[in-house]
């Protein structure tokens, strides 16, 4: 099993890489969500839940397209969209769906 600071850093990692798409545009304001990547930081205990790096990344690419497809600036800040994923209800619905 992971340490939560290893899933801190890989989920890091994951939003440093730039793979040249339009999901890339929001992973800086991703980044700027979490501000401190540590294991103080409250916003991140949510990766808790993960076991391992796939479903982090799975967790983390649901994400973006979802701010691609649904993401409305004009009705919503990005950082709520971004909070109402890393609530508890939704990441262990998240991994329910995912890993049966």
């Amino acid at each position: 099993m992971l340490s939560l600071r290893t899933k801190i850093l890989y989920l890091q990692e994951l939003l440093l890489l730039e793979k040249g798409n339009y999901a890339d545009c929001f992973k800086a304001d991703i980044l700027i969500y979490f501000d401190e990547f540590d294991v103080e930081n409250k916003a991140l205990e949510f990766l808790d839940k993960f076991k391992d790096k796939e479903q982090i990344e799975l967790w983390l690419n649901n994400l973006l397209s979802q701010i691609i497809l649904k993401f409305d600036d004009e009705q919503e800040q990005l950082s709520d969209f971004i909070f109402e994923f890393t609530e508890k209800k939704y990441v262990a619905n998240f991994i329910l769906q995912h890993y049966k």
